[in-house]
């Protein structure tokens, strides 16, 4: 019902208003409060019962009263305005121009909920998605249409690794790409970082970017994501675009959601977080995808930042559940100045085998994968002995594996912040590095190809 408008609230509590029951409205409908100082502020109907209405600001409170309050339901579900005039522009949380320029020229205006993808309609992702960085793209392959999260720490450069992702990522053979970034409780100057090497870069004309910033509302954080990943559907499935929406920081989205939920009152779970964490998380991580008969695909690249390092928080625990692996950064390679400090081991892409092999990386990138990783777990075997009985005890055999592991280190996982490695490259690194150990140890490689490893990756 278009134009419904109340006078006064019965409460406000943080960035919720409760006023009395209203006949008509819905939820997610979108609504404009106006306090006694004439500003207005967006907001959404978060929940309705009969006898009251709860709203959530996108604003901050300040100003507003009980009694000097007018709500304007909007009779529509929160929407932003989508075109091709968004790329190269930047936005806050809430899909408003944040980079000084006037609003884009928009095609249409949708609803930020999306619609859900036909379980029919879903194509399996298949096609490669080179990112440029060797620890990803030979071991932990990313795939159009799938959802990788980034698990990191605090201090770790995974600022950095971001933005070298989105310079430097493409579908090989693609020229329809595009960047959707959306920054989430960023500080400040981290944001600007990110808007400045975009520029610098010309990684801008092809990306949009929403920035939420820490000192906005939580509940505006609540929506940036959406905004994002609406824009990424116009951009994916109706201009055919192939989309690599980044999510940086899901841990302050996951905070952000439990200082709502606890201004509503709601009955905390988990280290106080709601207990419909996991489906929030799954109706933002599941928006990603391939839609058979469609051109298009939307692949995320969520970041989550661990808390102390607890691989069992809540807010990883349940992203590893929707989505499909991790890539993961350890701090002890940080230490030691390896960049980027991705721990191949611990990190997985469940659909790395669909994405690899002849016709769009390599015939030997499969192989090479599986001989990588049983080596490096040797490896790890063999650091472990010799912290116990000393590197001149060791065999021959595992004194290799130690060498083995740190020219992988620092030859293939290594590499510079402004180095763009092509998948060719990056199997090329991993036959020298095998060239390292015995033909006996090299059990995963098929005998056709083992030649290849003395004429380092050369067919």
């Amino acid at each position: 019902m278009l134009g419904i408008e109340v006078q006064g609230l019965t409460a406000l509590r943080g960035p919720l208003a409760f006023l009395a029951g209203v006949p008509g409205i819905a939820l997610n409908e979108e609504v404009e409060l106006r306090g006694g100082d004439g500003i207005s502020r967006a907001g959404r109907v978060l929940a309705v019962s009969e006898g009251e209405a709860v709203l959530e600001l996108f604003g901050s409170p300040a100003g507003l009263s009980l009694g000097n309050c007018s709500v304007q339901f909007r009779g529509r579900p929160i929407q932003i305005g989508v075109g091709k005039e968004m790329l190269g522009r930047v936005f806050d949380g809430s899909g408003n121009p944040r980079d000084g320029l006037p609003r884009p020229a928009f095609d249409e205006r949708r609803p930020v909920h999306g619609a859900p993808i036909n379980p029919s309609r879903r194509a399996v992702p298949s096609e490669f998605l080179e990112t440029g960085i060797s620890a990803i793209d030979a071991l932990n392959t990313l795939v159009l249409g799938q959802k990788l999260p980034l698990f990191s720490e605090a201090g770790l450069p995974h600022d950095a690794l971001l933005r070298q992702v989105v310079r430097q990522a493409h579908a090989p053979g693609v020229e329809s790409f595009a960047v959707v970034f959306a920054g989430l409780g960023l500080p400040r100057t981290v944001a600007e970082e990110y808007v400045e090497d975009f520029r610098a870069t010309g990684a801008l004309q092809r990306t949009v970017a929403f920035l939420n910033l820490a000192d906005d509302p939580a509940a505006e954080r609540l929506m940036t994501p959406r905004c994002a990943l609406t824009a990424a559907e116009f951009l994916a499935w109706d201009l055919g675009l192939h989309v690599l929406v980044v999510l940086h920081d899901i841990t302050a989205y996951g905070e952000a959601l439990r200082e709502v939920a606890a201004a509503r009152g709601e009955a905390p779970s988990r280290k106080g977080y709601p207990g419909y964490l996991y489906t929030d998380l799954a109706s933002l991580f599941e928006r990603a995808g391939r839609i058979e008969g469609r051109p298009g695909s939307i692949t995320q690249l969520p970041v989550v930042t661990l808390p102390s390092g607890d691989l069992t928080h809540p807010i990883p625990d349940l992203t590893g559940y929707v989505t499909e692996g991790q890539v993961v950064l350890d701090r002890e390679l940080h230490r030691r100045g390896v960049y980027p400090p991705v721990s191949v081991l611990p990190s997985l892409s469940r659909l790395m085998d669909d994405g690899i092999g002849p016709g769009r990386t390599r015939d030997d990138h499969g192989p090479l994968a599986r001989q990588l990783y049983a080596s490096l777990a040797h490896a790890v075997r063999s650091r472990a002995l010799e912290s116990i009985i000393g590197f001149d005890e060791l065999p021959d055999l595992e004194r290799s594996y130690l060498e083995f592991a740190r020219a992988f280190e620092e030859r293939l996982v290594g590499q510079r912040p402004d180095e763009a490695r092509s998948i060719g490259l990056t199997l090329d690194i991993a036959w020298e590095l095998l060239a390292m150990l015995p033909d006996s140890e090299l059990r995963r490689i098929p005998r056709e190809l083992l030649p290849r490893v003395r004429r380092g990756g050369r067919a």
